[in-house]
C-alpha cells in the first residue's frame, strides 16, 4: 500500500447494539462497506496485530482514544481501529478499554487486510494470519498518508511500534501544516 491508493471495497460484519432486542445480548448483525466507512471523510485508520494484545492495548490504541481531539483539531472526522478480530471480540476489546472516541473495525477474515497487503502469518505467536501494524490518513478513500512498521514478513520475531504511533501521526500532521521555507 502507498500514498494514492484506493482503500480496497470489502463488507465488514459488525455487531450493533439494537435497543428493540431485549435480553443479555441486544445486538444484531449489520453489513458495513468500505464506502460506509471512509467514504466523504478524512479518517485516520490503524491496524494492529490484535485485540488485548499488549502494545496494541497499552499503547496504540489509548494514545489514539487520548488524541481524538487534537487529531479532529488537524482535520480528521474519524479514527478506525482494524483488526483480524471478530466483530465480538473487537466490541467486547473497546467496552474494555472504554473507547468514547476510537471506532473499531472488525476484519474477521482478513480480506480487508489481504487486499491492502498487510496480511501476515503469525503462527510463531499461536495468532494464525494477522494484520502487521500500520496507520493510514485517508481522505474518502483514498491513502493520503502511510505508516508502515518496518520489517513486514511472516512469523516476525519482533513487534516492531512508533511509525505507526499517534505521536508519529500528529508529527506528520503539524508538519504537514506548517508553511514551506523559502
Amino acid at each position: 500500500m502507498k500514498t494514492g491508493a484506493k482503500l480496497p471495497d470489502v463488507t465488514f460484519h459488525t455487531r450493533v447494539r439494537d435497543e428493540a432486542i431485549e435480553g443479555p445480548n441486544p445486538f444484531r448483525w449489520e453489513d458495513k462497506t468500505t464506502a460506509d466507512y471512509f467514504a466523504g471523510k478524512r479518517v485516520i485508520l490503524f491496524s494492529l496485530p490484535g485485540a488485548f494484545t499488549p502494545t496494541c492495548s497499552t499503547y496504540q490504541l489509548p494514545g489514539f482514544e487520548k488524541g481524538h481531539a487534537d487529531f479532529a483539531a488537524k482535520g480528521v472526522d474519524a479514527i478506525y481501529c482494524m483488526s483480524v478480530n471478530d466483530s465480538f471480540v473487537m466490541n467486547k476489546w473497546a467496552a474494555d478499554q472504554g473507547l468514547e472516541n476510537v471506532k473499531v473495525i472488525p476484519d474477521g477474515s482478513g480480506e480487508f487486510t489481504r487486499k491492502m497487503g498487510m496480511l501476515v502469518d503469525k503462527d510463531n505467536l499461536g495468532f494464525g494470519m494477522r494484520s502487521w501494524r500500520y496507520a493510514a490518513i485517508v481522505n474518502d478513500g483514498v491513502v493520503e498518508a502511510w505508516f508502515e512498521e518496518p520489517g513486514l514478513m511472516d512469523n516476525c520475531p519482533e513487534d516492531p511500534y512508533g511509525v505507526s504511533s499517534p505521536e508519529n501521526l500528529m508529527k506528520h500532521l503539524d508538519e504537514a501544516r506548517e508553511p514551506a521555507l523559502a
